[in-house]
Formats: structure tokens, sequence, C-alpha cells
């Protein structure tokens, strides 16, 4: 029996399928040639975020996460596995159904301040200018809703060249919604910002997450994005491998605090990637030993590694033979 949701084509626009997660990444696979040699970028990464959440992507350069962001936006395809953001199915879009999606299902904000704007035109021309395309009849209010909401409302007579860097990227979050997408991607958004301006573009970016309702996907390698999101998702050699999660959390003495708890990803498989601190700190490498306890299941360096005799340990003599 099928229990996909309903699904629904929209003004000549993408499939859309309601219900679910606004992002749903399944054994994602991107593979790049060049000159005869290939390298994986995404090797089978599976990522959910469900609607309305504010997630951060973090990893090292070369990690996989800017890859991911370009299939998620429609820049790129997948060479394997299945992806969909907001109900769309990314692998079947046609060329005038991805235009569509790119315009109204998702919107997104550079790192370069000067590639989201553009530089002849006023700030609330360039939020106003996706909804002219759209052909959209309420932009002048709009407009003064977004703008006054990211808390740049006063320039919005200004050219680009007038704002500072970080009124800058918060007229360009102002534009990435105001076709209000379904979810907005940010690609290192406080990559060129100074800590004060990041601090006042992340705050801006999860309130108007939290009132607008939309889904937030945050690329950075800016450690002070985890004090304004949910959830931090690590990316390494092309898969997810930890997630943080933080909640608040009353003590007994009534005071509310953010509690943060790491998570180890695990996939179908049952595969993980073990914290790199946790594997140097260990001495974990090549192979581990695994013992499984009534409700949790222990890694061991290897006995040979640590140039132990592998039943050298009383708890071993009785061991079966392997």
């Amino acid at each position: 029996m099928n229990t996909n949701p309903p699904t629904e084509l929209t003004h000549g626009g993408p499939v859309r399928e309601h219900g679910g997660p606004d992002i749903w990444c399944e054994d994602l696979v991107r593979i790049y040639s060049t000159e005869g040699v290939e390298v994986q970028a995404l090797q089978g990464l599976n990522l959910v975020v469900d609607p309305g959440d504010v997630v951060a992507l973090v990893g090292a350069s070369g990690s996989g996460k800017s890859t991911l962001l370009g299939i998620l936006s429609g820049l790129d395809r997948p060479t394997g596995g299945r992806a969909r953001v907001a109900g769309v199915d990314l692998l079947s879009l046609t060329r005038a159904q991805r235009v569509h999606y790119q315009r109204d299902v998702v919107g997104f904000v550079w790192q370069q301040t000067s590639r989201n704007l553009l530089p002849f035109i006023t700030a609330a021309d360039n939020v106003a200018l996706p909804m002219v395309i759209s052909n959209r009849r309420d932009r002048r209010t709009r407009v003064t809703e977004l703008l006054d909401l990211l808390d740049v409302g006063d320039c919005a007579a200004r050219r680009p060249a007038q704002l500072s860097g970080g009124q800058q990227q918060r007229v360009a979050i102002a534009t990435g919604l105001a076709n209000s997408p379904d979810v907005l991607l940010a690609d290192e958004p406080t990559g060129e910002l100074d800590d004060a301006s990041s601090e006042q573009v992340l705050e801006a970016m999860r309130r108007a997450a939290l009132e607008l309702g939309t889904t937030v996907l945050v690329v950075t390698h800016d450690p002070t994005v985890s004090d304004h999101v949910r959830r931090t998702v690590q990316i390494r050699d092309g898969r997810t491998s930890t997630e943080v999660l933080r909640q608040k959390v009353r003590g007994e003495d009534g005071i509310e605090r953010i509690v943060a708890r790491e998570y180890t990803v695990i996939d179908r498989a049952g595969r993980i990637q073990l914290p790199k601190a946790h594997v140097t700190s260990l001495g974990l490498h090549d192979r581990v030993r695994l013992s499984k306890e009534s409700d949790h299941v222990g890694v061991w360096a290897d006995d040979e590694q640590l140039a132990i005799p592998p039943r050298g340990r009383p708890e071993d003599q009785h061991g079966e033979e392997q």
C-alpha cells in the first residue's frame, strides 16, 4: 500500500508532497570527474531537517557541505541517492520546474555580500525584485515587514555601497525571504563579517525563522553559529558524522539553562563515525574491539595495537577463539 502523502502540481511548478520533513536526503552521492580523476564529495550522506527548524551544517574544508548546499539549492544534481526539499523531488525536476523551485520554494544567501544584492538599486528595491519577477502584488507591504523584522528598516532607501557588511547581509536575508520560501539556505553568511556583525546577522536570521516559520540551513565554519541554532550537524568525509542538539532545561533552582548533547549518527547499515577527538585521545586506528553490554556498546582499542597479548587480560581468558 502506498503511504506517501498526496502530491500537488502548483501553477506549472514542481510536484510537491505535503507533510514530512522540509529537507530529506537519503544515501546522497556526488562524484566529480576532472581530467580522468574522480573525487567523491558526498559518500552516502543522510540528513533530515523538520519544518521550522534552524540547523547549522559544519565541517572542514572539503568535507562536502558546500556540495550538499549546491544540490539542495537546485544548482547541482547528485550522482546517486535521493533528496527532497519542501516535498519537491530534486532528481525529477524539469528545467522549467527547477526555475520555479529556485524562485519560490527555496531562498539563498551567499557568503559574498556583493553577490547577494544589485549595487545600483536601493535595499528596498533589492528585496522587491524577486516579487516583481513572481508578479506578487503585496510587494510594498512585504518589503517593509521584512526589512523591519531584520532591523534594517531605516536602510530601505540606501544602496548596498552605503550599508555596512552586516546590514548588507540582513538585506540579503530579507531578499531571500521575499517570496515566502519554505526553506532558506545560507552559505557562510558571516564569512566576511566581524564578530559583532556576525552576531547581529545570526540573531536576525534566527528571529526571522521563528516568526515566519521558515526552515533554515546554515553552512558555516563560524563557531558562534552554535549559539543561535537548536541543532548542529557535522559532516566528515562526505557523510553526516555527529550532531549536537540544544534544548532548554529548567533546573531544581527554577532557572532555565541551555543543555547541549552530542550524538554520533548511525546509518542504516549500522555504521558510525566516532568524533575525531575521541579517536585521537584513545589511540584508535585501523580496527577496534567491540563489547555489547545490556544497555550500550563499548569501543576499545585493539589489544595488539596496545602491544598487549590478545589473551593478556583476565576477562579474556575464557573467551571463544576467533
